[in-house]
């Protein structure tokens, strides 16, 4: 039997940083979502697909993936979809033609340069609740907490 000073601490998930920063970004997520899923028919990994896709293209599935921080069979499904209605254009890269290659299609770019007006305003809407100060303090904790992660 365990002495009271040896007893395991309590898990209280409101307080777990984690499980916080994943209750926030899931629900951040899909108020942006709501936002633009009837009007473009878009999953969050679709649009995050689109998103990710409409800075940068010719990017594999797996480096998307990698990029929104999401499963890779989320992703797939997002991709196939996206493919399947004309969103994006599946290609061979010119530097290894076993590895395929995803850009937007002009459908997709149309719809990407639909969606950053809408996710722009809609981060406006979060931040301009934050003082000047608490923002750059909130992008300085951000960054911080990123790069811990990027090295554990």
């Amino acid at each position: 039997m365990l002495e009271q000073n040896n007893a395991i601490k309590a898990l209280k998930l409101k307080e777990f940083l984690p499980y916080r920063l994943s209750v926030l970004s899931n629900r951040i997520s899909r108020s942006i979502t709501e936002r633009y899923e009837d009007k473009f028919k878009l999953s969050t990994a679709e649009w995050r697909t689109v998103a990710i896709l409409g800075e940068e293209s010719d990017l594999s599935a797996a480096e998307v993936a990698d990029r929104a921080a999401m499963d890779k069979v989320a992703i797939s499904r997002a991709v196939n979809n996206l493919i399947l209605h004309g969103r994006l254009i599946r290609d061979f890269s010119e530097d290894d033609r076993r590895r395929s290659v995803l850009a937007l299609s002009d459908k997709g770019r149309d719809i990407y340069q639909q969606i950053v007006p809408l996710a722009l305003s809609y981060e406006a809407l979060l931040l301009d609740e934050l003082s000047r100060e608490e923002n750059q303090f909130l992008d300085s904790i951000l960054e911080k907490l990123y790069q811990i992660q990027l090295n554990a």
